[in-house]
């Protein structure tokens, strides 16, 4: 029933450590996921510096997917949307075509505190990925919420538990957010062909194995899957169906190699918009580039 376990592979951005989970060897998507990244856990003193902050960067043929336990950050971006996103809430941009944005750590840099969330991306299907580009904040009052016997979830995005999130998406897609006491029991059902879990905090027993924080279990599709917590626990949950093969270089998404090129030469060359905003600076292009990937 479990197809590969993914352990996190620890990066720092510059002064913020993150667990990059996926995208994980050549050939590794979960559904329409192609990248998750689990921004810290990190502890922040008031004053740390601003090279912390994310700054303006592009995208294509994908959707962000920002989600927060402890902290807060602020988005901009070339739509015009500054947001700030608290936990429990989701900010969702999808890019299309192309966008830029920019994440801040104000309200931690004046205050201090922890930053710990999950960052994923979703490739967009075939036919979508030169959609619009656009931007959506949905509070938790979008997200529905159930608890039973020591287990509480949150759907986050997509269709599960005969509950559907009022995330606006692009192809068939779940995402829930477990809290699991220790002892609780939860079952993720076999309804998508590409399921998987990850671990953000606290240990899990699964058909009589234990996985623990910074693994991610992808299963094989057919059959339900039961969770028992060892101990107090946050698990992610993720899939949906397959969108296609795509390729991933940098922060660029497409099932185009030559799609890519292009927007590698339209950000080094200015011709990207950078958020009204936040238009001071912006991460310039990795060079040498590495050649993208494909994935699925």
């Amino acid at each position: 029933m479990i197809d590969l376990v993914i352990e996190q592979r620890r990066k720092d951005l510059g002064g913020f450590e993150v667990g990059r989970v996926l995208p994980f060897h050549a050939h590794r998507m979960v559904g329409p996921f192609i990248f998750f990244d689990h921004m810290g856990p990190a502890d922040f003193t008031a004053g740390f510096p601003r090279s912390v902050d994310v700054r303006p960067h592009p995208h294509i043929g994908l959707s962000t997917v920002s989600y927060l336990f402890e902290g807060q950050m602020t988005h901009r971006d070339s739509v015009g949307a500054t947001q700030v996103v608290n936990p429990g809430e989701v900010n969702w941009m999808t890019a299309g075509r192309g966008i830029t944005h920019s994440e801040r750590f104000e309200d931690l840099r004046a205050h201090g505190g922890r930053m710990d969330g999950i960052q994923t991306w979703v490739a967009l299907p075939d036919g979508q990925e030169e959609i619009d580009p656009a931007f959506y904040h949905h509070n938790v009052a979008d997200l529905p919420t159930h608890e039973e016997n020591g287990m509480w979830a949150r759907l986050i995005v997509g269709k599960a538990f005969g509950a559907e999130a009022k995330v606006k998406t692009h192809s068939p897609i779940f995402y829930v957010h477990w809290a699991l006491a220790a002892g609780a029991k939860a079952q993720l059902p076999a309804e998508y062909p590409e399921r998987a879990a990850y671990v953000a905090r606290g240990e899990v027993e699964v058909l009589g194995h234990t996985y623990r924080e910074g693994q991610m279990i992808v299963f094989k599709p057919g059959e339900p899957v039961l969770f028992t917590a060892v101990t107090p626990a946050i698990v992610m949950l993720l899939g949906g169906e397959p969108v296609g093969p795509r390729f991933i270089e940098w922060n660029f998404v497409s099932s185009s190699q030559d799609r890519i090129e292009q927007a590698k030469a339209d950000w080094r060359a200015g011709r990207m918009k950078l958020p009204d905003a936040d238009d001071q600076e912006f991460i310039p292009l990795p060079e040498p580039s590495p050649p993208a990937n494909p994935m699925s």
